[in-house]
């Protein structure tokens, strides 16, 4: 069945959004709009306010669209694999900005930066993952690596080999991040006691481990804060 061209007033409807955005910027819309008008790109020629909604609807917002398994998007009418792969770009270029605004900078003057670039990592993943930042003796980020991945709420972590892949960087410092897709940040025992370890086994390499970062959906824990470091 051929695409239907968009009637005028869709058009219309197109027009209004985009000089909103431009006028206002993306705060003045919705997420469901601010979709729209990414979708118009990837559906050109199709009414797509009614795909937007359904998506906002079946995952929550958009950081929970962007994140989604494409096998989970094409479930949403209108959606197709490609348009699925495409809703996955938004959460590609949302970690590399936010990543460009953290690597290589001192961590302690960019925290706030720091924390956006976690959360946009960590914070929609619908199991739980293991992150290490490796910092130089300046405290700037020169790596972020993934070293472990598991289930909805374990993800298995050796602190040796964080340490391994810390001397194959040089790195003098680290920040541990982990998320907790069940929505609470509080950091569980198994947490506390592998933390523990792996500042026992960094001490005789003189790597310092500054904080353990734990993202869920709505807040982040901090080690250093909780006095848990």
């Amino acid at each position: 069945m051929p695409v239907r061209e968009a009637p005028p007033h869709e058009q219309g409807h197109r027009g209004r959004l985009r000089t909103r955005l431009l006028n206002a910027g993306g705060d003045a819309l919705h997420d469901y709009e601010l979709l729209e008008l990414y979708l118009f790109l990837a559906i050109p020629r199709k009414d797509v306010k009614p795909i937007a909604k359904a998506l906002i609807a079946r995952f929550g917002d958009l950081g929970g669209v962007a994140t989604a398994p494409v096998e989970q998007l094409v479930q949403v009418e209108g959606v197709g694999e490609k348009t699925a792969a495409e809703l996955r770009l938004i959460q590609a270029l949302a970690e590399r900005l936010a990543h460009e605004q953290v690597i290589g900078r001192p961590v302690i003057s960019s925290w706030s930066a720091l924390i956006t670039y976690c959360r946009t990592a960590l914070q929609h993943a619908m199991t739980e993952q293991f992150r290490v930042l490796f910092l130089d003796r300046k405290n700037r980020l020169i790596a972020d690596e993934v070293l472990g991945k598991g289930t909805i709420d374990h993800a298995p972590v050796y602190p040796r080999e964080i340490v391994k892949r810390a001397l194959a960087h040089e790195a003098s410092a680290l920040i541990l991040v982990h998320n907790h897709p069940s929505g609470d940040a509080t950091p569980s025992q198994a947490d506390i006691e592998m933390t523990r370890s792996l500042t026992e086994v960094c001490t005789p390499f003189d790597i310092v481990v500054h904080d353990h970062l734990v993202i869920a959906r709505e807040n982040t824990a901090s080690f250093k804060t909780l006095g848990l470091l």
